[in-house]
């Protein structure tokens, strides 16, 4: 059965559990709650769930390591499964996008966003598929504080229909390839219900 790490990048605790820097984690939960997981096995510095889906295991990862060492917790998953960087999908938020836009991107660097780094750091490489998931920039001041901040309700609306449209580009790219699930995707905007 192929085997493919899906790493939801956050960080660990309450405090953080609804800011928009962990929708990574929130993406991994929408999973688990359509497909009834619970991603609470303690392994690897994080926390897994196995989604066995169409003949391939799916090893859903939230690492409790905080965002800037999540290269401690991806790193061996991937040597307990013996896998490449090329069967890692990472979930992270995505500054540069707007709220509303998910986006599949094949490869690159890390354009600042810390788990990136330290997943490339630890890889040698940054040869792996990202599931980028928009939370904007903000209009002036300072990024830690937008980053780190708890999405507003308005905001929420449309971050609930961004892992919706989100686990359809996954399932696509896991179905029929990333440049299909890109090609398919990619342009959508998640604004409008």
């Amino acid at each position: 059965m192929d085997t493919i790490v899906i790493a939801g990048l956050g960080n660990p605790g309450s405090k953080y559990q609804w800011t928009r820097h962990n929708a990574g984690f929130l993406f991994l939960d929408r999973i688990a709650q359509l497909e009834g997981l619970s991603i609470v096995r303690k392994q690897f510095g994080g926390l897994t769930a196995e989604w066995e889906r169409k003949g391939k295991r799916l090893v859903l990862l939230k690492p409790q390591t905080f965002m800037n060492l999540s290269g401690r917790s991806v790193m061996p998953a991937l040597q307990f499964y013996k896998l490449k960087p090329d069967q890692l999908i990472v979930v992270h938020d995505e500054i540069d996008l707007a709220l509303g836009a998910a986006r599949l991107k094949q490869g690159g660097g890390h354009g600042g966003q810390n788990g990136l780094r330290s997943i490339m750091e630890l890889l040698g490489k940054g040869d792996f598929v990202r599931l980028r998931l928009g939370i904007g920039r903000p209009p002036h001041g300072d990024v830690t504080n937008h980053v780190l901040g708890v999405f507003t309700p308005p905001e929420m609306e449309i971050f609930a229909r961004v892992l919706d449209g989100a686990l359809d580009m996954l399932e696509t790219a896991l179905d029929e390839g990333v440049p299909k699930a890109m090609s398919l995707f990619n342009n959508k905007s998640y604004l409008e219900g």
